[in-house]
């Protein structure tokens, strides 16, 4: 049985069908280690440990001990990518919007719809015996989901990074991944207001003053959002502004909530998120209905140039789209 110091690391780990972390498990599976020092840490951990490569801390390693052998090499690119991710996750991210995530093989995908069959209140909730019972039909879009390609190009020279140390280095690589996260959220926003190409752009509530906003405002959209739940609320952070000095919105338990955590009020407990990708709107939707987010794999990285290049240029890149599931879930209000 091979362990975490014997095993052979090259560029095929990431050729693997099932991903390098995967791949690590199944030859060196986390749940052999249980009651030892090890425990706790998954395959690819496991492999820093071997080379001694601490990425985090005072006492990190200098960006060079990842290039001292071949196998410790073939551990960069899956450092890079990781890096990324924890930045796109430290960000104000998608998943704090999506209904849904779905992660396919391929670069086509069908997404559902569900048409649910409009409830009559005059004959009530009741069903008399042998009526018919209220159907919701679930069927497949007509259009594909648009995927899109997303990323960056890490250009660096080798010589002048080599001896910095990864807890910095990481910093960098975690600014790329708060990248990601803000271009995902403008995907998300663009699908939910333009619709995913079939014909479902977000429906307009009026608003009573051009220019301004009142909490009369809010409360229309939360009623027109009925039967779903107003339970995000996204604007850009010049009227996210005006909703905060709204006369409602400002009793003395908010403010001193504001003053000692630098957490707003939500309106009508509505999930408040500011982005300047949204001007002159408010876009009010339920996030349990709305959107599923589609990837085809994870953050991707050039391995072969990370490896062999000793960074270089190497793109970090991912691929993913969004589509819209109940299109009714969701209300834009022009300001």
């Amino acid at each position: 049985m091979a362990t975490f110091e014997t095993i052979k690391l090259d560029k095929g780990l990431y050729r693997s069908s099932l991903g390098i972390n995967a791949e690590l498990e199944r030859i060196d599976p986390s749940e052999n280690y249980k009651g030892t020092a090890l425990e706790g840490l998954d395959a690819f951990e496991r492999q820093l440990k071997r080379f001694d490569i601490k990425i985090k801390g005072k006492n990190s390693s200098p960006l060079e001990k990842f290039f001292q052998t071949s196998d410790s090499a073939a551990l960069f690119p899956e450092y890079v990518s990781r890096a990324v991710r924890q930045g796109i996750e430290e960000s104000c991210t998608v998943d704090s919007i999506i209904a849904a995530r779905t992660d396919i093989n391929g670069l086509d995908y069908r997404t559902i719809t569900s048409v649910p069959e409009e409830f009559d209140d005059e004959k009530g909730n009741f069903i008399a015996e042998g009526g018919e019972i209220p159907k919701t039909e679930i069927k497949t879009k007509e259009n594909l989901v648009t995927l899109h390609k997303r990323g960056k190009m890490l250009v660096a020279s080798y010589e002048a990074l080599k001896f910095q140390r990864l807890d910095l280095f990481s910093v960098a690589l975690r600014g790329i991944g708060a990248y990601l996260a803000r271009i995902q959220m403008l995907d998300a926003l663009i699908t939910i207001a333009e619709g995913d190409g079939n014909s479902n752009e977000v429906k307009e509530v009026p608003c009573q003053n051009k220019g301004s906003v009142s909490y009369a405002d809010l409360v229309s959209l939360w009623s027109s959002l009925h039967p779903y739940t107003m339970n995000t609320i996204i604007t850009s952070p010049d009227i996210a502004a005006k909703i905060m000095c709204l006369p409602e919105m400002r009793d003395a338990a908010a403010g001193l909530n504001f003053h000692a955590t630098g957490k707003t009020v939500t309106p009508l407990g509505a999930n408040l998120i500011t982005t300047k990708e949204i001007e002159n709107g408010i876009l009010a939707f339920d996030k349990n209905y709305t959107l599923e987010m589609v990837t085809a794999g994870g953050i991707v990285t050039d391995f072969d140039k990370l490896i062999d290049r000793q960074l270089e240029r190497a793109a970090i890149t991912q691929i993913y789209g969004f589509a819209k599931i109940f299109d009714d879930a969701s209300l834009m209000m022009k300001i």
